[in-house]
């Protein structure tokens, strides 16, 4: 008779991405950012969806890349049925002979970037790190933003936690104008709930 209390895996292609896949919504979301009108640091609740779908295997050359693609929106509490306040799409891929877990993604405001870092195939927390001018994580963003909320580093981390529940906070280093060039921490931080599998013992519309 099999050991209950033994975890038994399949092949996890995905690696350290598996636990990843599916539609996620989370509620409880804080953002703490400088706000221009106000001339403050604010901290903002908002409601959030997370998409993270399969793709292709990617290959160039000899390298082998496993990988989701996804979408994230969030909109403050109070303006749900407005337009969302953040919008982003991108991918997240694993490269096995290596060992990398990297996030690629373009945000809507005119930035773009490759934030990674070391990971196993079956970890339970990802993090991703980027810095501008890094010749393989790092950051690009318009001249408007270089000239007055410059990014200096990102780092973010999701994390599988262990009611199946998916927690991530993240950091971009600003430096910004209207503070003379001070830097500060714009944060975020949520939970979120599977909402859809992606699986075959669910009716997909």
């Amino acid at each position: 008779m099999p050991n209950a209390t033994k975890e038994i895996l399949g092949p996890q292609a995905l690696g350290p991405l598996t636990w990843l896949v599916g539609e996620w919504e989370g509620n409880v979301g804080v953002d703490l950012s400088y706000h221009n009108r106000d001339d403050e640091t604010i901290e903002t609740g908002y409601f959030e969806r997370f998409f993270f779908h399969p793709i292709p295997k990617q290959e160039n050359g000899k390298q082998e890349l496993e990988g989701l693609k996804y979408e994230n929106q969030a909109w403050r509490h109070g303006e749900e049925s407005m337009n969302p306040f953040h919008d982003e799409i991108g991918y997240m891929l694993w490269d096995k002979a290596m060992s990398q877990v990297m996030r690629v993604v373009v945000f809507g405001r005119g930035i773009a970037m490759i934030a990674g870092s070391d990971a196993k195939a079956r970890d339970k927390q990802l993090h991703f790190v980027a810095k501008p001018g890094d010749a393989n994580y790092g950051i690009l963003q318009n001249k408007y933003l270089t000239e007055r909320a410059q990014l200096r580093g990102f780092d973010s981390t999701f994390k599988l936690n262990d009611d199946g529940t998916i927690t991530y906070a993240q950091t971009l280093i600003l430096k910004l104008a209207a503070t003379g060039g001070k830097e500060m921490n714009h944060t975020d931080t949520n939970t979120l709930h599977l909402v859809k599998r992606l699986h075959p013992s669910v009716e997909n519309t």
